[in-house]
């Protein structure tokens, strides 16, 4: 088959890789237009733009599948399109476009977490176990008929970034199964069962630890935001990016909120205990280890908001 991929971040790579590698040819990939990153705001191409390039594929950049870009995508004549995190919406008539329409890498277990951001918020809500799906692309959001599932444990301590990377990696497999089978005939899609859960798009005020918690729902909100948008917590009036904590699994006498050295771990109070702080990034500042923002305050005990 002549396939055409979507997709724009680092997860969705190893789906056009595996897919490069695969028995069908791939006509073509569309991706978002470079974006400035880094204090330089350097103009910089997506990853699977620059996955693209490696590949000597042809790679269309679009911010959005308009009139455009459908007629770009209709130039490939793909009999079947492939979407990983592309990061916008496919509307009709490119919807209906390929004969085989689209099929979607989606990373949770659907109908669980539908939206932008699966894994994050699976974190966030303290899911024990969490997978990915490959679905018949249709008009509602993250709404059709499952073709696979691969199921997995959350691990202790893992973060988004972490568990991303590791779906990214088994939903590749995934994904070039079914491409195979809608190939050969053989693909069934089952309609999604039971209520949907949504997972709307990460701000800036997701990231805020928030110490009156417990414990758990605070370490829950850091891994599910680490390393996008990035964990932080504000100190004197200040930013202060957490980039690596663990719950405390000794006695911790400490308010919610307060900031203290004790012995050697530098602890953050909850509402039922602590969290350890192993690296932080002050504002202005690089990355650093706890212990050495610390020592540079030169204070007993301070409070984090």
């Amino acid at each position: 088959m002549r396939l055409v991929f979507a997709g724009t971040p680092a997860p969705a790579v190893p789906t056009l890789e595996r897919l490069v590698a695969g028995q069908h040819e791939v006509v073509g990939v569309v991706t978002r237009p470079p974006a400035p990153l880094g204090r330089k705001r350097v103009l910089t191409p997506s990853p699977v733009a620059q996955a693209a390039e490696r590949l000597g594929l042809p790679v269309i950049d679009a911010a959005r599948l308009d009139d455009r870009a459908t007629a770009a995508i209709a130039a490939l004549e793909p009999d079947l399109g492939v979407i990983v995190a592309y990061g916008g919406l496919v509307r009709e008539p490119l919807l209906s476009l390929p004969g085989h329409g689209w099929i979607n890498l989606h990373f949770s277990l659907l109908p669980a977490w539908r939206g932008a951001a699966p894994v994050q918020r699976a974190l966030i809500a303290g899911d024990a176990a969490t997978g990915a799906s490959v679905f018949q692309l249709v008009a509602e959001l993250d709404a059709g008929d499952v073709f696979a599932t691969v199921q997995r444990a959350v691990a202790a301590g893992e973060t988004a970034g972490e568990l991303l990377d590791a779906l990214a990696t088994t939903g590749a497999e995934l994904t070039a199964g079914v491409v195979d089978a809608i190939a050969s005939g053989t693909a069934i899609a089952t309609p999604q069962a039971g209520d949907p859960t949504f997972a709307p798009k990460l701000t800036i005020d997701d990231a805020r630890l928030d110490w009156s918690q417990p414990t758990a729902s605070v370490d829950a909100r850091f891994r599910g935001v680490t390393p996008e948008p990035g964990a932080f917590t504000e100190v004197g009036g200040a930013r202060l990016k957490v980039l690596g904590a663990r719950p405390f699994d000794g006695r911790a006498n400490l308010d919610a909120g307060v900031v203290r050295a004790e012995g050697k771990h530098l602890l953050v109070g909850t509402a039922d205990g602590a969290v350890e702080l192993l690296r932080v990034q002050p504002a202005g500042r690089t990355a650093m280890g706890a212990a050495d923002w610390w020592r540079g305050l030169g204070v007993d005990e301070v409070v984090a908001r």
